[in-house]
């Protein structure tokens, strides 16, 4: 029976099949943004639990950046909490941070492609909406 690429790329990474059904995939790189994270790195913490492979993580700040002034503490409070809450996050976690001062920050779901991470063939997690 022939495969498709999916199948190939599907099957290259996984580590087991759970008894209802799912497939467990090893995950090749993992974005994240100052949005979606704070949560699961407080639960992080509660627990105890490190992040397994940072060096598979890398996170971007690219909800909150403000178009007119971008100089610190950002004048909106919210998005001075996210960026604070990222930058600590990313820091305790030792996880690389693409921000502002790094030429590397932009929109979480394009930086991958844009910065050589992304490769054919990989398992790519990215918890934005539209990802």
């Amino acid at each position: 029976m022939a495969r498709t690429l999916l199948d190939k790329v599907w099957e290259a990474h996984t580590v087991r099949t759970l008894p209802s059904g799912q497939t467990q995939l090893l995950i090749g790189l993992h974005l994240i943004h100052e949005v979606t994270t704070p949560q699961a790195f407080q639960m992080l913490k509660e627990m105890k639990l490190k992040v397994r492979m940072p060096e598979r993580t890398f996170g971007t700040l690219d909800h909150i950046i403000p178009t007119a002034d971008q100089t610190r503490p950002y004048a909106d409070p919210e998005a001075e909490e996210m960026a604070q809450h990222m930058y600590r996050n990313m820091k305790d976690f030792n996880l690389q941070l693409f921000d502002m001062s790094t030429g590397k920050q932009g929109i979480v779901h394009v930086i991958g492609p844009e910065l050589g991470l992304t490769q054919p063939g990989m398992t790519i997690a990215c918890g934005d909406s539209h990802t």
